[in-house]
């Protein structure tokens, strides 16, 4: 195994170490108060659930998520990607909740399995497996375990199965009923039953519109009962179709003798019309399909393609909380994000509506770096978003009168600008074209596939390099500049010469220099004349000044250190560590969204100081953990989680600081001296065999510091001394 050599540490100042120490206690009193055990690295347990503090757990598939509820064996939310409807007073695009069609309401004996009667109540979030489970027991009746999956092989599609253990012999009624949540308009239900050689269908749908009625969704749900010694499924209903009501329901009732256990399952399908134009008919199918292919099956199904995506891991020692944690971050990337289907991945991902469902530089600055070193399949999702939205961005740029394409700042289904006018980030936050560029150009330099660069991803970098071109101005002195811009710090507006806006800008042009030249395709000569010209501005201390006549204000995130990382515009560690230690200190506080402290673990690593790395990689989350299940939120008692662009942060720390991987032109390397946090042993990759085309790599001895690494990495470890 290689073996890295710590640098000696440098103790902080006096005022730093209390400001560390202060940080440590939150952390301290965060944990208590979380009501999850780290003795499992797959598993989140919540034994202590409190409905009036509850963040639920999701399982997802990258299309489907489905969040937890305090209601036993009821959902909390259920959310399709990709099915946005427009408020008509705002017409901002939005991702809404759909059809509850997976909710189960259980009563034994006459007696309802709720909160006011169920005891011993426990559910867990089961990472490994992608399951939620939910055990409880009624009594003096039964014991119930249910476990609740977002089916990985098919997306649009989600199986719950139940286990009944009685105590004595009793009588189980169940009822799927679909909660219709609030907005949902124009809603009508539907059942069938039909005998099928195979297996009896019974098809509960609803049919509804979105709330602003954009869009047409049906949801549709059957049973599914282990022997052909099927019970008698009824509605209330003498008719086939009927308006929304309590009616929307099926139910059937069996005899259970005691001790023998009774299992059965719920599957169905969520579908909107932009979808499939055949909305109602093509949910019944699926259902229809999940169901001729019984529980076992989806199930065994489920967990093989699991099974595969957690080929590409990280494995840690010596911090059994942080491993839970590790492995929770990278379970909500993966949910949130599936093969083949040329999406992103929006800040919540599929766990909660926040921000409307919209894609920022969030999917490519925090979440991608880590899916591109573990799953470059599902990263170059991120980016074919981007390349079949290249359309409205070039009409974009045009609208603001400049050349190429302009990447909007938030984008849903169109790919035009989506950010409500009160927010100016929408007009003038413009970093995110070199960030949608440069994630561009590391997929190609990981996946070195030429014919993609030369066929794909060309037309994007040529045409966000034109932008950059048009954007800057040029002073009577001859200077460039690019004026009037939203920082990646957002407290900062309307200001000139940003770092990190400068040094993106100046990056995408060099990018598309450099893949010209691969390409064989002509370069602008602005391109290559402005690459180095735009300025980087200090301060009379010689720290980078955030952006021209920054004075020492306070910032909302990561600005200027990201010239250090991922940027590379800031070598130097001297200046990196002034740099770092100037804004850590000018952060806003509890309001501030978890994109800071991780870059600062990253750097700190890279530069040999162990004890800074692992009080940044703790500060950057613990302190935004919510009960029950360890939900990580936006900000310090923030309630929207999960928030994916926090987990991809820490995913880099670990993965480009502690493990030292660096994505380069010439693909995945090795840095030598990064350093684990203190108490740390090891932390080891594991990476998908074949992931990427390049040099092969499955060995200690051929996994050298600074070699190329791709194709096979099977196992390369960091350890401490």
């Amino acid at each position: 195994m290689i073996k890295t050599v710590r640098k000696p540490f440098r103790y902080l100042k006096p005022f730093r170490y209390l400001y560390v120490m202060k940080h440590l206690a939150l952390i301290l009193l965060s944990l208590i108060s979380l009501h999850a055990t780290a003795q499992d690295p797959w598993t989140v347990r919540a034994t202590a659930i409190d409905t009036a503090h509850y963040y639920g757990a999701t399982v997802a598939n990258g299309m489907l998520g489905i969040t937890s509820s305090t209601t036993p064996l009821h959902t909390g939310a259920v959310i399709l990607y990709g099915a946005y409807d427009g408020d008509p007073h705002s017409t901002i695009p939005r991702l809404f909740d759909n059809v509850h069609c997976f909710d189960l309401d259980l009563a034994i004996d006459g007696v309802p399995c709720d909160l006011q009667h169920i005891a011993d109540r426990r559910q867990e979030l089961d990472m490994r497996q992608a399951t939620f489970r939910d055990h409880f027991t009624l009594p003096g009746k039964a014991t119930i375990d249910s476990r609740t999956m977002a089916l990985r092989q098919m997306p649009y599609a989600a199986l719950v199965v139940v286990t009944v253990t009685p105590q004595h012999d009793l009588t189980l009624s169940v009822t799927n009923r679909h909660t219709i949540p609030a907005g949902l308009v124009g809603v009508e239900g539907r059942y069938r039953m039909m005998k099928k050689k195979r297996a009896n269908l019974y098809l509960l749908s609803t049919d509804a519109r979105s709330p602003w009625a954009q869009r047409g969704i049906t949801a549709t749900s059957s049973f599914l009962f282990p022997t052909k010694d099927y019970p008698a499924v009824t509605t209330d209903s003498t008719s086939t179709v009927w308006a929304a009501d309590s009616k929307t329901a099926m139910r059937f009732t069996v005899r259970l003798r005691k001790g023998v256990a009774y299992t059965f399952a719920l599957t169905g399908a969520v579908q909107t019309d932009n979808i499939h134009p055949d909305v109602k008919n093509e949910a019944d199918r699926l259902a229809i399909f999940a169901s001729l292919t019984g529980m076992a099956t989806l199930e065994h199904d489920h967990q093989q393609a699991w099974d595969r995506l957690w080929q590409s891991d990280i494995t840690i020692t010596g911090d059994r909380q942080a491993q839970q944690d590790v492995h929770a971050m990278l379970y909500q990337l993966y949910s949130a994000i599936r093969d083949g289907s040329r999406l992103s991945i929006p800040p919540a991902g599929l766990t909660a509506l926040t921000y409307n469902g919209h894609i920022f530089w969030d999917a490519e600055i925090w979440m991608y770096p880590a899916l591109l070193v573990l799953h470059p399949e599902l990263a170059r999702q991120m980016i074919d978003y981007r390349i079949d939205r290249l359309s409205a961005a070039r009409r974009n740029a045009f609208a603001h009168g400049y050349q190429g394409a302009m990447i909007p700042w938030e984008s849903a289904d169109s790919g035009m600008e989506d950010t409500p006018s009160w927010a100016t980030t929408g007009t003038n936050e413009h970093h995110i074209t070199g960030c949608v560029a440069l994630a561009a150009w590391q997929y190609f330099c990981v996946s070195r596939d030429t014919l993609w660069l030369r066929d794909e991803a060309w037309p994007l970098l040529r045409e966000t390099a034109d932008f950059w071109v048009s954007r800057m101005e040029q002073d009577s002195s001859g200077q460039w500049h690019i004026r009037n811009v939203v920082c990646a710090d957002e407290y900062a507006a309307n200001v000139d010469d940003n770092a990190f806006t400068n040094a993106i800008a100046m990056e995408n042009l060099r990018i598309a220099c450099k893949a010209a030249r691969l390409l064989g395709r002509p370069a602008r000569r602005a391109w290559q004349e402005r690459q180095d010209a735009l300025p980087i501005l200090t301060m009379a201390d010689g720290v980078t000044a955030e952006y021209a006549g920054y004075s020492g204000q306070t910032i909302k995130q990561a600005d200027v250190t990201l010239l250090s990382y991922p940027l590379k515009a800031i070598t130097d560690p001297k200046q990196t560590l002034r740099n770092l230690e100037y804004y850590n200190g000018k952060t806003g506080g509890k309001e501030a969204p978890a994109m800071t402290e991780s870059i600062s673990a990253l750097l700190y690593s890279r530069m040999g100081h162990a004890r800074e790395a692992g009080d940044y990689f703790r500060k950057a989350y613990v302190t935004h953990l919510c009960p029950p299940f360890r939900t990580m939120a936006e900000c310090q008692g923030g309630t929207n989680p999960y928030f994916l662009t926090g987990a991809g942060g820490i995913l880099q720390a670990v993965i480009m600081g502690f493990a030292g991987y660096d994505i380069t032109d010439e693909g995945l390397r090795r840095l030598q001296g990064t350093v684990l946090p203190e108490g740390w042993k090891s932390v080891i990759v594991k990476i998908l065999p074949n992931a990427h085309d390049t040099h092969e790599c499955n060995d200690e001895e051929d996994f050298n510091d600074d070699r190329p690494c791709g194709n096979r990495v099977d196992s390369c470890a960091r350890h401490a001394t």
